[in-house]
């Protein structure tokens, strides 16, 4: 391992996508269950875009490595991990430190990646993957003949869940600008332009009944429509605050007052549920089960790849150096699909 140098990109505090750094050192060394993966794929994700202007809801202190999930092959292992592990491909929810040459990771929070599928395809479905699937089957639970509206149906999550919806058999609508209407068309989406006034009414002629969940990631005053568009036993799933992006203060807030709107919308008397919902926020109740469910749930979605009932779009492949150009190409809205970081 002393052959290979570790590079990674480092978040020093609130920066323009330049201000990021480049360190170079020493390749860690596994300690007792954790293996070292050399890094094939990262991603840039709306997190880290929130994270580099310190607006992030969980924000990590500065400085650190951004990265919510990683591709590689595992290159050495620590006491206690079986050895056929080495040289496997896998995937990790990391939340931080995926813009790396070489990760440290748990063991037991490697996820095998099937033969057949690219470390690159591989990592569009990672954090994106498990947010579409958790949202769509574990609090919604859709099922065949149902209705829903997603909004940004041809963002990074969007785009998986309208697919993994439309493979169970589910109506969608989908929220996009009307460039992306023709690929939602394809994959069986009503589109809805969400620039050309009243989304609210819109979904209402598509939908008189209401709609049977809602997924936002919008957040601010808009989430209160997609709650009066639920249908009696609809679900509401409310995953991010992206109006709130460039806003200035407290990054809590706007996550603050979305958690009052859920609670006091679940207290109310009727039949309807709200959630918010975030891929890591399940580690904090039991690691076991949090792994468990994020290796059934990651193996589903790689599985729904391979059977064709999904497909992944790379927007860009940039190597690990150029993260700044990868980072303000993800926020320049320009692209479609993920924005991919390699070595």
């Amino acid at each position: 391992m002393n052959t290979e140098e570790l590079v990674e990109v480092v978040l020093p505090g609130k920066v323009e996508p330049e201000g990021l750094e480049i360190r170079r050192g020493d390749v860690p060394a596994p300690g007792p269950g954790q293996v070292v993966i050399r890094m094939e794929a990262t991603g840039v994700s709306f997190a880290e875009q929130q994270m580099r202007r310190g607006r992030y809801y969980d924000q990590p202190a500065f400085p650190f490595v951004p990265g919510y999930d990683v591709v590689g092959t595992v290159l050495a292992a620590g006491e206690g991990v079986g050895p056929g592990l080495v040289g496997e491909r896998v995937a990790a929810l990391t939340k931080i430190g995926g813009w790396a040459s070489h990760v440290l990771l748990d063991a037991a929070d490697a996820v095998p990646v099937p033969a057949g599928i690219g470390a690159a395809e591989a990592e569009t479905l990672v954090v994106n993957g498990i947010t579409a699937w958790q949202m769509l089957h574990r609090k919604a639970r859709v099922r065949n003949g149902q209705t829903i509206l997603v909004h940004g149906a041809n963002g990074g999550v969007g785009s998986v869940l309208v697919q993994l919806a439309r493979a169970a058999g589910v109506k969608v609508i989908g929220t996009a600008s009307a460039r992306h209407h023709d690929t939602l068309r394809d994959q069986g989406v009503v589109p809805v332009d969400y620039r050309a006034g009243d989304v609210a009414a819109r979904v209402r002629e598509l939908a008189p009944g209401g709609v049977d969940a809602v997924f936002d990631h919008v957040g601010g005053p808009g989430i209160v429509d997609s709650w009066r568009l639920l249908a009696p036993g609809g679900t509401l799933v409310s995953y991010g605050t992206a109006s709130t992006r460039d806003d200035e203060g407290s990054k809590q807030w706007p996550v603050l007052k979305l958690l009052a709107r859920v609670w006091l919308w679940n207290a109310l008397p009727n039949r309807r549920r709200a959630y918010f919902f975030n891929a890591w926020a399940g580690r904090a109740l039991s690691k076991d089960r949090f792994r468990a469910r994020l290796r059934a749930d990651l193996t589903e979605v790689f599985t729904a790849l391979q059977r064709g009932d999904i497909s992944v779009r790379i927007a860009a492949r940039l190597p690990l150096t150029r993260a700044a150009d990868a980072l303000r190409l993800a926020e320049s809205g320009t692209v479609a699909g993920k924005v991919v970081l390699t070595p």
